[in-house]
C-alpha cells in the first residue's frame, strides 16, 4: 500500500481521540515506510531540485541501496513490531494504542506487495519467506483501498458531527 493511504488508516482507525494520538497513529502508520525510503526519496526531490528540468523524479529502482532493503526487513516484520511494542509498553506501562498503526501498515502490505517489488518480509529475521501480493497499483487492489477509506472517513466525521450535536443540544 502507499505511505499516505497507511497514514490514513493509522489516523482514522487508531488516532481519533485527540490531535496527539492522531500525530502519533499516523506516524506510526507511515514509520515503516518513511524509514526505509525516507533518505532515498530525499535524494531524488534533492536532485530534482538542484538539475531542475534535467532531474528525474523517479529513483531507479534497479539501484536501490543495500540499505534500503535492511532497513525496510526491519521495519516491515512482525517480529522486529512485536519487540518494539513490547518495548514501549514497558516504558509506558501500558499498550500504546497508536503503535497497532505499525502492525495495520505491514498486514496490509503483506497481501498488497509483490515479489517482484519490495514484498512484505513479514517473519523476518526468523524467516525469508515472503507472500506474492498483488500490487497496489492494480485496480483490485487501489480502488477498493479508496473506497475503504473513503467509508471509514466518513463514518469518521459522522460520529464526530453526530457527537458535537449532541454537545450543542445539552447545552
Amino acid at each position: 500500500m502507499d505511505i499516505i493511504s497507511h497514514g490514513l488508516y493509522g489516523w482514522v482507525i487508531f488516532g481519533n481521540k485527540n490531535k496527539k494520538e492522531f500525530w502519533l497513529a499516523a506516524a506510526f502508520g507511515i514509520l515503516p515506510d518513511f524509514l526505509a525510503f525516507g533518505l532515498p526519496f530525499a535524494t531524488v526531490i534533492i536532485a530534482l531540485l538542484s538539475w531542475g528540468n534535467g532531474g528525474s523524479f523517479f529513483w531507479p529502482w534497479h539501484i536501490v541501496p543495500n540499505y534500503v532493503h535492511d532497513i525496510y526487513n526491519v521495519t516491515h516484520s512482525l517480529v522486529t513490531r512485536t519487540v518494539v511494542f513490547g518495548v514501549l509498553w514497558l516504558i509506558y506501562k501500558k499498550p500504546v494504542k497508536a503503535s497497532y498503526a505499525r502492525l495495520l501498515h505491514i498486514l496490509i502490505d503483506i497481501p498488497t506487495h509483490w515479489i517482484a517489488f519490495f514484498p512484505t518480509p513479514f517473519l523476518w529475521p526468523i524467516s525469508k519467506y515472503v507472500f506474492n501480493g498483488i500490487p497496489r497499483s492494480n485496480k483490485i487492489i487501489f480502488i477498493p483501498n479508496i473506497i475503504v477509506l473513503v467509508v471509514l472517513f466518513s463514518i469518521y466525521f459522522y460520529k464526530k458531527r453526530s457527537k458535537h450535536t449532541k454537545k450543542q443540544i445539552i447545552q
